[in-house]
């Protein structure tokens, strides 16, 4: 697990059949549509694409997230030197 400053990063993700998805370890809701969420996690930006996407639960006190609907694809994005995740230009133009 990494470590950072004496903290140690923890992450669970949970999903049942391609249709709900639980996340822990959320800071942000960087942004969101229904076919794509976009979450700042402990453990770097996450991204979640599909279809008919909506937020069941939401606690960022608690940095939990459920998010139902059809899960197509989970990733981990890079960032730029802001620490912002990289946009489609970004990823285009290296």
């Amino acid at each position: 697990m990494p470590i950072e400053q004496g903290k140690v990063k923890r992450q669970e993700i949970k999903m049942l059949n391609r249709k709900l998805l639980e996340v822990s370890g959320v800071m942000n809701v960087e942004s969101f549509d229904s076919e794509e969420f976009l979450l700042e996690t402990e453990c770097g930006f996450l991204m979640i694409k599909g279809s008919n996407l909506h937020i069941k639960n939401l606690s960022l006190e608690q940095g939990l997230v459920a998010i139902e609907g059809l899960v197509n694809e989970l990733a981990y994005v890079d960032t730029n030197a802001q620490g912002k995740p990289k946009g489609f230009l970004g990823k285009l133009f290296k």
